[in-house]
């Protein structure tokens, strides 16, 4: 089995391309070993020291590292294990997790509106493009004409996440949706 690397726009994630389908229609973002036991693959991927976060995309895995670690050493580890857990033909999540639900927030009719308009475009427009770069951007609310986003994968952390949020992805909101004020990143 061969499994392409490739550079993100974050020096300290790297993408992984295993040529076969990793979390589907889902994603699923960890940022420690106890997160990741939901996921055999995860869960092994964090046994790799200095691994910070794991992200899986519809067909990709990105490992984020920390700031002082080397991808020369890290990068043959990751890829043995994700070769083994592919050949061995194990699942990549394990039994479902139950997500405690978040606090929900109401919006009126003209927000709910708003809000679909917003989801519409971050998935028609946004995901696909951060998705190449091994990251991901999820909705998180909208009050007060703020949008909050979270960013998972190579987009959390990276330098220019700042930039494509102001730059990219609010002038964007802005331009279609005249309601929204600004955009931020969940912390």
């Amino acid at each position: 089995m061969f499994i392409q690397t490739e550079e993100t726009p974050n020096p300290n994630t790297l993408k992984f391309v295993p040529g076969k389908m990793v979390a589907g229609d889902d994603t699923a973002f960890f940022v420690n070993a106890t997160e990741a036991e939901s996921s055999p693959l995860a869960h092994a991927i964090f046994h790799t020291p200095d691994v910070r976060a794991v992200f899986f995309g519809s067909d990709f895995i990105t490992v984020t590292k920390t700031q002082d670690a080397m991808w020369d050493t890290m990068k043959p580890a990751l890829l043995q294990i994700m070769v083994d857990h592919f050949v061995a033909g194990l699942p990549v999540m394990g039994a479902p997790v139950v997500k405690v639900a978040a606090e929900t927030i109401s919006y009126t009719q003209d927000e709910q509106q708003i809000v679909e308009q917003i989801k519409e475009l971050l998935e028609t427009r946004v995901r696909p493009a951060v998705a190449q770069d091994g990251g991901d951007i999820i909705f998180h609310s909208f009050q007060q004409g703020i949008v909050m986003l979270e960013m998972h994968g190579s987009c959390s952390g990276c330098p220019s996440s700042t930039a494509t949020l102001k730059q990219g992805i609010e002038n964007m909101l802005k331009h279609y949706i005249p309601e929204v004020v600004a955009v931020e990143p969940v912390r």
